[in-house]
């Protein structure tokens, strides 16, 4: 069985690891794995690779960045060649980021089967691109693998055929267990001065549009964190974009506390060990609900809706909106709470890479003997 994993985006990286691994120890399986170069800086991209022991991408695209319709164009552009030349038997995209639907529609366009790993979720937000991302690659997939049950029911909402879904856990969750030993021998909180059990912090990411792109909301959820500050210790890793969004919005001063650690983006394992560790998460990112949840970890997540809402039935998880006070209300409950168990999700057990592996060389390949069964497969000959 050939296949092509692809992984563009941070989020990817995270899940594209623990599949990538267990595809290693299958022998009858040859793998390409493609980098967009969506998120292609250091901090972003290499340093994830290296410390998940990702192998080094066999091809990487370099997109960089651009508009939504530039970045999904120039992936689909410079995608299709590599399906065409490689004639694998399934594409398998992670996620919702444009690398997604843009190696999705190039596939299955070609005639060659998708496989969506983290299928089926909704926020039923169409003004978020990612729920646009993930509505359109379920369409076009040809195995759709759930997180959640909550993804199963949507997709058949959706009118998506029952046999194409398979309900296999989180890949997330299996690279947080394949790693949580290694980041706990991580420094980072040594070398923040936040190693003494005096000090408690809260961790903090802010990264989405609908946060950081409107300078009045972007100061209002800074003025939060200033708030926090004067109680207790604010880590924040800003990404890239969200500082670019910070300077332009003159709001550089919010961040001049002596408790709020404004700090580049983290790898992995820095990060998972600031979040094993924190008194609570702020976030308005979509994996770390889930992280938070197998972490025990209290979660206060900056939206109004959530495409995981097992993090809210099941996790930590609780959603508090942009809304300054209920921000700030809801910080002063958590304060008096003790830590909330972890609770796993119906398989997330660490396994997922292996079901989802196991699934596509039963319905891959005929007999064992590397004969693809896609009728679809439709490549241009070779010369």
């Amino acid at each position: 069985m050939r296949v092509i994993n692809v992984a563009g985006a941070r989020p990817n990286f995270v899940k594209i690891a623990a599949l990538v691994k267990r595809t290693q120890e299958h022998p009858e399986i040859e793998q390409l794995l493609v980098h967009t170069g969506q998120h292609y800086d250091e901090a972003m991209s290499k340093q994830f690779f290296d410390e998940l022991e990702i192998p080094r991408p066999d091809v990487n695209l370099n997109v960089g960045s651009g508009t939504q319709a530039e970045q999904t164009g120039e992936i689909l552009k410079r995608f299709e060649p590599i399906v065409v030349d490689y004639r694998p038997d399934v594409v398998v995209v992670m996620g919702d980021v444009n690398s997604t639907i843009a190696c999705a529609l190039a596939a299955t366009k070609l005639g060659v089967a998708v496989a969506h790993v983290e299928a089926g979720l909704r926020s039923f937000d169409r003004s978020m691109p990612e729920e646009i991302n993930r509505v359109l690659t379920d369409a076009i997939s040809d195995f759709l693998f759930v997180t959640e049950e909550s993804g199963a029911r949507n997709l058949a909402r959706e009118g998506i055929p029952a046999e194409k879904v398979f309900f296999v856990g989180n890949v997330m969750i299996d690279t947080l267990r394949a790693h949580q030993a290694k980041a706990e021998r991580s420094t980072i909180r040594a070398r923040l001065g936040l190693d003494s059990d005096a000090r408690r912090y809260a961790l903090v990411t802010l990264h989405r549009p609908s946060n950081v792109d409107d300078p009045a909301v972007l100061e209002a959820l800074l003025g939060v964190l200033r708030q926090i500050a004067a109680e207790t210790w604010v880590v924040f890793p800003i990404h890239p974009r969200t500082r670019r969004r910070i300077v332009e919005a003159g709001c550089e001063h919010y961040l001049r506390s002596e408790r709020i650690l404004a700090l580049e983006p983290l790898g992995y394992l820095d990060f998972l060990n600031l979040m094993s560790h924190a008194a609570w998460v702020i976030t308005d990112s979509g994996g770390i609900q889930e992280e938070t949840t197998v972490l025990g970890v209290p979660c206060l997540t900056v939206r109004p809706n959530t495409e995981r809402p097992v993090t809210l039935e099941e996790g930590t998880n609780r959603l508090v909106g942009s809304d300054p006070r209920k921000i700030v209300e809801a910080v002063a409950h958590l304060d008096a709470l003790q830590r909330k168990p972890a609770r796993l999700p119906k398989l997330w057990d660490g396994h997922a890479a292996e079901r989802i592996i196991g699934v596509l060389l039963e319905r891959c390949v005929a007999g064992g003997k590397g004969k693809p069964v896609f009728a679809r497969q439709k490549l241009p000959a070779q010369p």
